[in-house]
């Protein structure tokens, strides 16, 4: 399968992301789209309850943030877009976010799965899917009541999203010590040993 000059010169160009006006990563995408800069805004599925009613809406998994992948040229006008506030930068320069991380949380999204935003883990025992929708995906391993989750980290933002796994169809790729974590449950002392 030959890759076109269009793609192969967009995997060049680095990943970013930026941090956009509240409720507004729909407009913020779609005015980028426009502009011509290729973006990724995954999305999950939740069911919102009002007193009289129930509604199925889609919500950002990474709130307040949009991807894009754009070349210098392209920063200041993206800087100029209405919503868009800064791009997450570290030591003043747009922090690149690794394509393997946004390959990641594509094939996760894309998938079908029940996914959901998840608190940010630095620590537990990585893991590897063997097979099925998310084979070779790679993330941490974590325990949640009675069910698995895999959860997928993207680091310059300090944010991660959640899956529901089955135990049996990961292997792991290292461990560490248990890791407590106070999201889990509302519960200070839940421990998440593998």
């Amino acid at each position: 399968m030959a890759i076109s000059p269009e793609n192969a010169i967009n995997s060049l160009v680095p990943w970013y992301a930026i941090y956009t006006r509240h409720q507004h990563e729909r407009v913020t995408a779609n005015s980028l789209e426009r502009s011509g800069v290729e973006v990724f805004l995954p999305l999950y599925e939740t069911v919102r309850k009002w007193s009289d009613r129930k509604k199925r809406i889609s919500l950002p998994l990474f709130p307040c943030y949009v991807f894009l992948r754009c070349g210098f040229e392209r920063r200041v006008r993206v800087l100029t877009l209405p919503g868009v506030h800064f791009f997450v930068s570290f030591s003043d320069e747009p922090a690149r976010i690794p394509e393997s991380e946004i390959a990641a949380i594509r094939t996760v999204v894309q998938s079908g799965i029940p996914v959901e935003p998840h608190p940010f883990l630095q620590n537990g025992d990585r893991v590897r899917v063997k097979s099925g929708p998310l084979a070779d995906v790679e993330g941490i391993f974590v325990r949640r009541k009675n069910s698995y989750r895999l959860v997928l980290s993207c680091g310059i933002l300090g944010k991660s999203v959640s899956v529901e796994v089955d135990a049996f169809n990961v292997h792991r790729l290292s461990s560490s010590p248990s890791v407590l974590l106070s999201d889990m449950r509302g519960d200070s002392n839940q421990s998440l040993a593998g």
